[in-house]
């Protein structure tokens, strides 16, 4: 049974599909495309793309994705380069976004990361779209908590409905005092690169005795465990990235996954959570 996370009163499947890489080679396409209805079907009903990737690609493969799918019982999310930040760049991305994913609205859109374009002009483009129906909610990505504390000061900034960030267990820099604040104003996280690929600066973290005795245990594999991890809070979404369907069947079974306090424990113990301010990862 797949986890839920209550994102400011919407109900969303903890476990939801990354697109990043997808789209690109005509020999993966079908399969890729399988993959992403697979994970639909099966209860992994959030979908996060962006114009970025594959400068488009990926949204034309989940576009013809939901041909095949009813469009709205998908939470469906986007991106926007910081370039295209200004009300009138914002809007012609946004129509290209649309046009390539085959739908007349999205359910998240996110500014990818910070650039030159004023937060109170980005916040306001955002909020017109909005009113317009073009998309449901509008949220950020790639933000730190000084980021977070200047949008909130902007007119309408609080109604921000998500931010994405990295988050695993190799990258657990944004609990310190990021994952706290976002708690402290009911900012829910969606954590893009969960599983960090299973590896991060050397870190073989599938190999770890620990990872691999609690996967023992549950009778899922490392990899799973990990995913688990980053899912255990209520307000975390995750959004794996793959291509295989294996691979989408393995992430699904993960939302059945429950984390003893005393596996937390045992994690904590080999990867251990910061005690110092960090900047914040991007990949």
């Amino acid at each position: 049974m797949m986890k839920q996370v209550n994102f400011n009163g919407t109900t969303l499947p903890a476990i939801g599909i990354g697109t990043w890489h997808m789209g690109d080679s005509p020999q993966t396409y079908t399969q890729e495309k399988a993959t992403i209805l697979y994970g639909l079907q099966h209860g992994a009903t959030v979908i996060d793309t962006a114009e970025m990737y594959g400068e488009g690609n990926a949204e034309k493969l989940v576009g013809d994705v939901l041909q095949n799918f009813d469009r709205s019982k998908v939470f469906l999310i986007s991106k926007f380069y910081p370039q295209n930040a200004t009300k009138d760049k914002m809007k012609q991305a946004l129509n290209r976004s649309l046009k390539r994913l085959k739908t007349d609205y999205l359910d998240l859109y996110l500014l990818h990361w910070r650039g030159p374009v004023p937060l109170a002009e980005t916040v306001a483009g955002l909020v017109e779209l909005q009113k317009a129906g073009k998309i449901r909610y509008w949220g950020v990505s790639n933000f730190d908590t000084a980021d977070l504390k200047e949008l909130y000061a902007q007119p309408q900034g609080d109604q921000v409905f998500a931010n994405e960030d990295l988050y695993n267990l190799a990258n657990r820099g944004i609990e310190y005092d990021l994952l706290p604040w976002q708690r402290r104003h009911q900012l829910p996280l969606i954590a893009y690169a969960p599983i960090d690929q299973g590896d991060s600066r050397g870190q073989k973290l599938t190999k770890n005795s620990t990872i691999q005795q609690i996967a023992q245990a549950h009778q899922v594999t490392p990899m799973q465990i990990l995913l688990a991890w980053t899912i255990q809070a209520k307000d975390i979404m995750a959004i794996p990235q793959t291509s295989n369907v294996d691979h989408m069947k393995q992430n699904i079974l993960v939302g059945g996954i429950d984390l003893s306090n005393q596996e937390m424990q045992q994690i904590d113990s080999q990867f251990s959570a910061p005690v110092f301010k960090q900047p914040l990862q991007m990949i």
